[in-house]
């Protein structure tokens, strides 16, 4: 439930555009698939200011880390809103996270 006691957004996935959108389009997060597929980049999330409070990138970010997780995906949060606001809030999603490999150059 979104804050407020209002019900969840319904979310739509536009595979083919690398997005998920909330179904009115005005709040929106983009995504590239990397690593051949196994990991969502999370590049970009989007409310405009009308919906503040709402909530609704959250869901957003919710919707895409149960799809990836559910497709054993890994995540790449690049959106400063995930990666700074939306995980230190939900530190749960810290697990399916995109660990790079450390290579030394030596």
């Amino acid at each position: 439930m979104a804050r407020g006691g209002s019900e969840a957004p319904k979310i739509v996935w536009s595979k083919r555009v690398g997005s998920f959108k909330i179904e009115d389009q005005e709040a929106y997060l983009d995504y590239e698939l990397r690593y051949r597929g196994k990991a969502i980049d999370i590049l970009h999330t989007y409310a405009p200011p009308s919906k503040n409070g709402l909530g609704l990138t959250s869901h957003l970010c919710i919707t895409v880390f149960s799809h990836a997780r559910s497709h054993l995906f890994f995540v790449i949060p690049s959106s400063t809103y995930v990666s700074d606001i939306f995980l230190a809030q939900n530190p749960s999603w810290n697990s399916i996270l995109h660990k790079q490999d450390l290579k030394s150059s030596i």
